[in-house]
């Protein structure tokens, strides 16, 4: 299933080289994602507007001092377009079950297939000064593929990966349950752990923005790299190797 297999390549009359690189279970969590982050952070920015200030601790309100002040956000961003925090709730907590098992599933399905082990184990070696630099003039030359071993994930993509799946993801699920009543009476421990329901708000919104960060750098290097070819390997699961890599 691994095995390259030939495909036409009509420009150039010779057959190029497409591999298997995604797996259905990534496939399909990828796309369930695209969909959850959207709806949680439209949504999650019409929360946000209720009352556009963080603050650390247990406390924030209008007279606390915030740590940070945004200013609203329009309309066009936010999910629904018109104030309404009920219905954003109901939205965000609804997207927010189906990021949390979908991360849960992801994960146990990545540990029996060995797609972590495989794909996103960080070595030693690929730490190293030398190594980080010839990968960053890779990238500044949008060379984003191995030639010895295209299928492989470079240092960059497995390093966001992780932060996303094992940092930012389980962030936002923690600290969201920290802000929830019922959970905090549940698990009251949850507000040790994150310093107070409003340090916890702090850290969902930051981790949201990393998200976004991950979201905007991650879409470039698609559109840099080949659109076509990254998404019908998103779907189909196989990816043609670039001329220059065959």
């Amino acid at each position: 299933m691994d095995e390259p297999t030939p495909a036409p390549d009509s420009a150039h009359g010779a057959p190029a080289r497409t591999i298997y690189r995604h797996r259905v279970a990534t496939r399909l969590w990828h796309w369930i994602n695209a969909i959850t982050i959207f709806i949680m952070i439209g949504s999650g920015l019409m929360i946000f507007n209720a009352h556009p200030h963080l603050y650390w601790g247990n406390y924030g309100a209008n007279f606390d001092h915030p740590w940070l002040s945004l200013p609203r956000w329009p309309g066009w961003l936010t999910i629904p377009s018109t104030y309404n925090l009920a219905l954003s709730r109901r939205w965000h907590m609804l997207f927010a079950l189906l990021l949390g098992f979908g991360l849960l599933a992801f994960m146990a399905t990545s540990l029996i297939n060995r797609h972590f082990q495989r794909d996103l184990r960080v070595r030693a070696d690929e730490l190293k000064p030398r190594s980080l630099l010839h990968d960053l003039k890779e990238h500044l030359a949008f060379r984003f593929h191995d030639p010895a071993n295209p299928a492989a994930f470079n240092i960059f993509q497995k390093l966001s990966y992780v932060l996303v799946i094992f940092v930012l993801v389980p962030l936002m699920i923690f600290t969201g349950l920290t802000m929830s009543p019922g959970m905090d009476a549940a698990w009251p421990w949850l507000l040790d752990i994150f310093g107070g329901r409003q340090s916890a708000r702090s850290i969902h919104f930051i981790a949201a923005a990393g998200l976004v960060a991950f979201i905007i750098v991650h879409l470039a290097l698609v559109i840099l790299a080949d659109p076509w070819n990254e998404v019908r390997s998103m779907i189909t699961g196989r990816w043609t190797v670039p001329k220059e890599d065959s």
